[in-house]
């Protein structure tokens, strides 16, 4: 069994870790593996501080964690980045380590961002994938709609994200609370 919570200045490490190591598995054979190699659980340790520290853009954190407090995963949300686009929040980040992928946990932590988000008064929201990402079919089954699409640069090749928006969050939510 697992549970969801907020995250805490302590989570930042733990954070770090599943970043990393979903970022190495979910990506691999998408982002050139030099890239994925360096990456540092050191150095997004320090981002994550910031950020549950409170000196960056405010946000809500929540983890998944192991009845022993193992941290298993994480998802971020706040106020929309893009002002191209007619949604107000925006799922930020959204990862789970490969082991504990398809049981559900993923519907949870995303359940916990759109609740919070909508409790902070957003009616919609907005999330970016790698299009070459084997998950976006997960954004899909939720009914995220592909609106918009944007080119990024990671390890030195272009690579196309793609916005999977949800007008209506309160209807998202239902969905995954009928799912979780």
């Amino acid at each position: 069994m697992f549970h969801i919570r907020h995250a805490v200045l302590q989570d930042a490490e733990a954070i770090a870790n599943v970043h990393v190591a979903s970022w190495r598995t979910t990506y691999r054979g998408v982002v050139p593996d030099s890239y994925l190699s360096d990456l540092s659980a050191q150095k997004r340790a320090e981002m994550w501080k910031r950020q549950l520290s409170g000196t960056e853009q405010s946000m809500n954190i929540f983890v998944a964690e192991t009845e022993q407090g193992e941290i298993i995963g994480f998802a971020s949300g706040g106020r929309s980045r893009s002002d191209q686009l007619p949604y107000e929040g925006e799922l930020y980040a959204i990862y789970l380590l490969e082991v504990y992928q398809r049981l559900g946990i993923g519907r949870k932590l995303m359940l916990s961002v759109g609740s919070q988000l909508r409790e902070t008064g957003y009616r919609s929201m907005l999330v970016w994938a790698l299009e070459d990402n084997g998950y976006c079919a997960f954004y899909e089954s939720l009914g995220g709609e592909s609106t918009a699409y944007e080119d990024v640069e990671i390890g030195g090749i272009s690579l196309r994200e793609v916005g999977y928006g949800w007008d209506d969050l309160d209807a998202l939510i239902l969905n995954l609370e009928r799912s979780a």
